[in-house]
């Protein structure tokens, strides 16, 4: 072969390389999707802030990957699986998503994952609670990020009735999540040697919960709780102080509940309640510091959702940089071979069911006297550890699990 003739082939071979490399990521551009209630019942526990919480991870990790540049798409899912789904659809047909986040309301998490499937487009489940999501309705193509029912369950239900609340009437939030819910504490309840005596399902969202807390008040449980979130928690909560639920010596248990709930509700209305959250803003100097920023631009603190969607932003960016790709099953599968460190979680791993498995914290609200700020709400009781708080992969359903 000549000099020339080995010139050209040098070349031939270097754009070969090159134009391979630039067509790992699609168009070069990565392009995310953040698709969670921005209006309604479950605003504030992600929102707004939570596009906010996202688009910090991306200036943080610099705007870029490999000299492809990150774009942000957005849309309200309004909590409706028909709304989610069509938008996620035209998202992947005609604008190039890459990856769909953020994801709050269950019913909306479980239509989206089908469609995800379907294209081979990769999700992140931030917001949403069903364990179901990682269980029965687990896919190749999602990942379940911050907390579901099971921890929840294992958590607070567990530790209120060790407390003595033997006897329980469940307020259910009527769709996959307070389903999940409801069955995940029925369980620890009955393992505890405690009782369900009533069940109760409420539409969602419900503005007037009198109905519903007269109900609970009239079994006569010893524990009345609200399998529900959000703006629903809020109101149900208020309700029953309004009705006396406490002062008649019943214990109100809300099974889930945010950061922004118990600011809104205020410590005097919230104090003493137990609660389970997978993160605190006020736990170390790195969460401290990062909330810090956070609030400068949101005026708020951050709930777990909020620094789980910056958290798992930063994992998927890293793990497209490190495969030089943002094919679904190349990032996941890489996502998944690397362990997560960051102001979220220490040592946390993606399971092959996408369940991010992680430490989880039961929590008491602190009394007026204990909270030094409007911010300053919780004391951590304990810490769950992830193997312990999560589901088992000897009891799932999910055919991804190599056991099956």
């Amino acid at each position: 072969m000549t000099m020339m003739k080995k010139l050209l082939t040098s070349a031939v071979a270097s754009a070969v390389m090159v134009g391979g490399a630039q067509a790992a990521i699609s168009n070069d551009t990565v392009k995310i999707g953040y698709l969670a209630d921005m209006s309604g019942t479950y605003r504030d526990l992600a929102g707004p802030n939570g596009l906010k919480a996202m688009e910090m991870a991306i200036a943080d990790f610099g705007g870029k990957v490999k000299g492809a540049k990150i774009e942000v798409v957005s849309a309200d899912d309004r909590n409706s699986a028909d709304v989610a789904s069509s938008t996620v659809r035209r998202w992947i047909e005609n604008e190039n998503v890459d990856l769909v986040a953020g994801l709050v309301a269950s019913s909306v998490s479980i239509a989206v994952s089908d469609i995800l499937e379907e294209n081979d487009k990769l999700g992140i489940v931030s917001g949403s609670a069903a364990s179901s999501i990682t269980n029965e309705h687990c896919t190749p193509n999602h990942i379940h990020y911050v907390y579901d029912t099971y921890p929840l369950a294992n958590g607070t239900a567990n530790a209120v009735v060790k407390e003595g609340g033997k006897s329980w009437f469940i307020l259910t939030a009527d769709y996959a999540f307070g389903h999940a819910l409801e069955g995940d504490v029925t369980r620890v309840v009955e393992e505890n040697g405690g009782e369900v005596i009533g069940t109760l399902r409420h539409p969602f969202p419900t503005p007037d919960f009198s109905s519903f807390i007269l109900q609970a008040q009239a079994s006569g449980a010893d524990v009345v709780a609200l399998a529900n979130a959000g703006a629903d928690t809020t109101n149900a909560i208020n309700t029953a102080s309004e009705f006396g639920v406490t002062q008649s010596g019943q214990t109100l248990a809300a099974l889930l509940l945010f950061l922004t709930d118990v600011h809104a509700l205020g410590v005097e209305a919230a104090q003493g309640i137990q609660l389970t959250t997978g993160w605190y803003w006020d736990m170390n100097d790195e969460t401290r510091a990062w909330s810090d920023r956070f609030m400068e631009q949101t005026g708020v603190r951050p709930t777990m959702v909020h620094a789980g969607i910056y958290s798992s932003t930063l994992q998927y960016l890293e793990a497209v940089e490190a495969t030089d790709s943002d094919d679904a099953q190349t990032v996941r599968k890489q996502m998944m071979e690397t362990p997560i460190n960051d102001m979220f979680a220490t040592n946390g791993k993606i399971r092959e069911d996408g369940r991010m498995v992680h430490d989880m914290y039961l929590a008491e609200v602190k009394t007026p006297d204990e909270s030094e700020n409007e911010w300053d709400l919780y004391k951590i009781v304990r810490t769950i550890p992830g193997d312990e708080a999560y589901r088992p992969l000897s009891e799932s359903k999910c055919p991804l699990v190599s056991s099956k």
